[in-house]
């Protein structure tokens, strides 16, 4: 099926992308498209303005400002995942972005992209949620910032207002003592998750949990921080029992959805469980700067 017919604006800059923006008629964003082309062809969504962001200069970049990664909106994913600096900086980053789809869909997805896609079932917004990142806006109200966990408003719904883009992404850089570990439980590799887990751990020198971040992704109508487990984990000496504790709470107070061409709820509820315990148990042997 072909997608509807559609305007399309190549923009120099996002201050000529923001101008095409404020185009009375439904406006989108276009940088990889990997997800709002097959959707198009599919006429889920039939934008009449395309805006091309991908030869803005200032949005192909990325750079390390005090311990946060900046990824600019136009930025690849497949170019985050083979560059070495980023591999040093962020491994988790790395990790993460190799668990998505396939090499062809990361040489032109973009991870600002996935972000404002908002896609429950994707790894990166459940990365970002998980690390206490920020996505950087830009529109008729001028710049601001967004934090992760004001960022997902609902399946594939993002907090932008009208006339707003997504300009860039800031991801904290885990810290040498911070272990780290992603999972997900999928059909078949390259498939979206069913279920999956993100989790950061931070021990002190006495080994007990001075930080941690869990959250989860294809379990409900967005991604979610699992504040049951973190409750369960902090200030604890980490041990198979804690571990246990943590996972079986994961999904306190989550409205775990379902269905029966996927998967039901119960199976997402014991696959997310599952995930935390084994992310969680990844984490804290690798935390103080070993590999997951």
């Amino acid at each position: 099926m072909r997608s509807a017919a559609f305007d399309y604006v190549r923009a120099g800059s996002v201050a000529e992308a923001l101008v095409a923006l404020a185009d009375d008629r439904e406006t989108r964003v276009l940088a990889g498209g990997q997800s709002l082309v097959p959707m198009m062809a599919l006429r889920l969504a039939r934008p009449e303005v395309l805006v091309d962001i991908t030869r803005c200069p200032e949005l192909q970049s990325c750079s390390l400002e005090e311990s946060v990664l900046r990824i600019g909106a136009a930025v690849p994913d497949a170019v985050l995942e083979r560059d070495p600096d980023i591999r040093a900086a962020h491994p988790l980053l790395v990790r993460t972005l190799s668990l998505i789809a396939h090499e062809e869909i990361r040489a032109r997805g973009t991870l600002c992209g996935s972000l404002a896609h908002a896609d429950p079932a994707a790894e990166l917004p459940a990365l970002l949620l998980a690390t206490d990142g920020e996505v950087e806006v830009d529109g008729p109200g001028g710049p601001r910032r967004v934090p992760a966990a004001e960022f997902f408003d609902g399946p594939f719904t993002a907090a932008l207002d009208d006339g707003e883009m997504v300009v860039a992404a800031r991801l904290p850089v885990p810290g040498p003592a911070v272990g780290w570990a992603v999972d997900e439980i999928a059909r078949r590799p390259g498939d979206f998750a069913l279920a999956g887990a993100v989790c950061t751990v931070e021990l002190d020198s006495s080994g007990r949990c001075s930080g941690v971040g869990v959250a989860l992704f294809g379990v409900s109508s967005t991604p979610v921080r699992s504040r049951g487990a973190e409750e369960v984990l902090m200030g604890q000496q980490v041990d198979e029992a804690v571990l246990d504790a943590a996972a079986a709470a994961s999904l306190d107070g989550v409205d775990v959805l379902g269905d029966e061409v996927h998967a039901p709820a119960a199976y997402r509820r014991d696959a997310g469980r599952a995930l935390v315990r084994r992310t969680l148990a990844a984490a804290v042997r690798s935390a103080g700067g070993g590999t997951a």
